[in-house]
C-alpha cells in the first residue's frame, strides 16, 4: 500500500510503498476512502505524543470500506461503509463496561498507538466495540471529518458542557474543533461568541451560527470583551485550540458557576498552563476535559446530521492527495486554511 511514513520526529514524511495490514482476530482492515489532516497528527509528528513508536504512519480521522474481517468480529462484514472514533476502547475494562470508551485505560488510537490512515489501508482494533456504520447518503470526506474534531466537539458541547438553548457559549480558536463547536452549540440554540486572530475564520464562524466574534488582535483583554458581549460572562467556554493563553482566557471569561471545557490538546510547552484558581473557587466554576466520543454516541450526532440540524460538510475545506498531505501536515501550526483538509486520493 502507499502511505505517508516518517522515521524521525520533525523530519519531513515521505510517501512509501509498505506492506498491507492484516486484521487482528478482533479487528478489521479498512480501505481508506478519506482521511482528515488534524492538528493532533501534527503534534504526533513533532514528538509530543509518547504513544508513537517510530517508524510511523499517521492519520486518525478516517472513513472507508471494510475489506477484511478478523475471525472474532461479529457485528461487521466486508463491503460495509464505516468510520471510527479516534479513541478505540478495549471493550473489556470497567470504563468500557460503563460506556466510557473514550477514557479506556487500554485504549488504542489509529495513527498514534499503531499505524494510521494516511494510507490506502488501515487496520482497526476491537472492531465490534469501536466501528460505526455509515449511512449511505453521507459521503466519505464528510464522514472522515467527524472522526476526531466534529465528534470530539459534539461530546464536549452536548455531553460535557450540557449546553442549553439561550446560553452564551464562547469558543476560543476557530480551527476544525472550534468551528465544529460553533455549529453544534448554535444548533442547540445557544448564542455563540467565536474568538480567533484570523478575520476570515471569524467571518466563517458567523456564517455557521456565531452571533458575535472577538479578534484577539483587536482587543486589549479578550475575557473582558467576551464578558461585555455576553452581559457578564459566558455560561460555557471552550478552549478548542490548546494553548496556555486560550485556556486561561476561556476560564477567565466565564460568569459565576460557568463551565469551562478543555478540548484542545495541551502538549509540549503548553502542557502545564496557568490557571486562575481563585476565580475557579470563588465563582464555583466547573472545569471539564473532553477526549473524543464513544462509538455508541454517534447515533445522536448522525441523526442531527440526517435531519439537517448539523451540516459538517460545510467544514470540509480542501480535498487533497496523499502527496499534498505532507506539506499540509508539516505546516499545520502556521496554517490559515479554513475548514478541514481531507485526503481523498491515495
Amino acid at each position: 500500500m502507499r502511505a505517508m511514513y516518517y522515521e524521525k520526529f520533525g523530519e519531513r514524511p515521505e510517501i512509501r510503498t509498505l506492506a498491507d495490514p492484516v486484521p487482528l482476530p478482533h479487528g478489521v482492515v479498512v480501505k481508506v476512502e478519506a482521511s482528515g489532516v488534524c492538528r493532533s497528527d501534527w503534534h504526533g509528528w513533532c514528538g509530543h505524543d509518547p504513544d508513537i513508536v517510530l517508524p510511523h504512519v499517521p492519520g486518525h480521522e478516517l472513513a472507508g470500506t471494510i475489506v477484511a474481517v478478523g475471525r472474532g468480529v461479529s457485528r461487521f462484514r466486508e463491503g460495509e461503509r464505516v468510520t471510527v472514533p479516534f479513541v478505540s476502547g478495549c471493550g473489556r475494562c470497567n470504563e468500557c463496561h460503563s460506556g466510557n470508551h473514550q477514557v479506556c485505560p487500554n485504549q488504542q488510537q489509529p495513527g498514534f498507538t499503531y499505524w494510521g490512515s494516511f494510507a490506502e489501508f488501515v487496520g482497526i482494533h476491537y472492531a465490534d466495540t469501536n466501528l460505526v456504520h455509515l449511512p449511505e447518503e453521507l459521503d466519505f470526506a464528510t464522514a472522515a471529518s467527524l472522526g476526531c474534531r466534529f465528534a470530539t466537539s459534539f461530546r464536549a458541547v452536548v455531553d460535557q458542557a450540557r449546553v442549553k438553548p439561550g446560553e452564551w457559549v464562547a469558543v476560543h480558536g476557530c480551527g476544525g474543533v472550534g468551528l465544529s463547536a460553533v455549529m453544534i452549540a448554535s444548533a442547540l440554540g445557544a448564542n455563540v461568541v467565536a474568538v480567533d486572530l484570523d478575520p476570515a475564520k471569524l467571518d466563517f464562524a458567523r456564517s455557521i451560527g456565531a452571533v458575535a466574534t472577538v479578534n484577539g488582535k483587536d482587543v486589549a483583554d479578550v475575557p473582558e470583551a467576551v464578558r461585555e458581549i455576553t452581559g457578564g460572562g459566558a455560561h460555557v467556554s471552550i478552549d478548542a485550540l490548546g494553548h496556555r493563553v486560550t485556556s486561561f482566557n476561556s476560564i477567565r471569561n466565564l460568569r459565576r458557576r460557568g463551565r469551562h471545557i478543555q478540548v484542545g490538546l495541551m502538549l509540549g510547552d503548553d502542557a502545564a498552563p496557568p490557571v486562575p484558581m481563585a476565580q475557579i473557587i470563588g465563582h464555583e466554576l466547573e472545569i471539564y476535559g473532553s477526549h473524543g466520543m464513544q462509538a455508541w454516541r454517534y447515533d445522536d450526532m448522525l441523526a442531527m446530521i440526517s435531519k439537517g440540524k448539523l451540516a459538517p460538510e460545510k467544514l470540509v475545506g480542501r480535498r487533497i492527495t496523499l502527496e499534498e498531505a505532507v506539506p499540509a501536515l508539516v505546516s499545520m501550526d502556521t496554517s490559515r486554511d479554513i475548514g478541514i483538509n481531507v485526503i481523498t486520493s491515495f
